[in-house]
């Protein structure tokens, strides 16, 4: 794998275990991919911590699921990874909404956990 790859990779790795506890509505497995001192912006006020990610995402309604498409990824240092993502979120009974994602992700022992996440509505 070129570093790109590898890079791509581990994002997609963690991507897929939040696509997957946000599309089966499980907020607590959300929050375990984020470090204990994250920051956190959903479209509502941010937060700092698991508590405030669990508790965006027990808020959210039933049926939201996520799709995303890596756009770019860049390492910052060996342990720490940026991601920014197209993120189509839906839901049984409202339109869609379209967001950009930028998430820096830390390596804390072997395993890579969310620190930082910011969700933007463009247009």
């Amino acid at each position: 794998m070129t570093g790109t790859a590898a890079q791509e990779a581990i994002l997609r790795d963690v991507m897929d275990r939040w696509k997957s506890a946000v599309d089966a509505h499980e907020p607590e497995k959300v929050a375990a991919l984020f470090t204990e001192d994250a920051i956190f912006q959903g479209l509502h006020p941010y937060s700092v911590g698991r508590q405030g990610v669990a508790e965006y995402y027990d808020s959210q309604p039933i049926g939201l699921a996520a799709e995303y498409e890596v756009m770019e990824t860049r390492s910052l240092a060996d342990d720490v990874l940026l991601g920014y993502l197209d993120v189509d979120f839906s839901f049984t009974d409202r339109p869609n909404i379209q967001v950009t994602l930028s998430v820096v992700l830390r390596q804390v022992a072997a395993e890579w956990y969310i620190t930082h996440y910011q969700v933007t509505r463009l247009g």
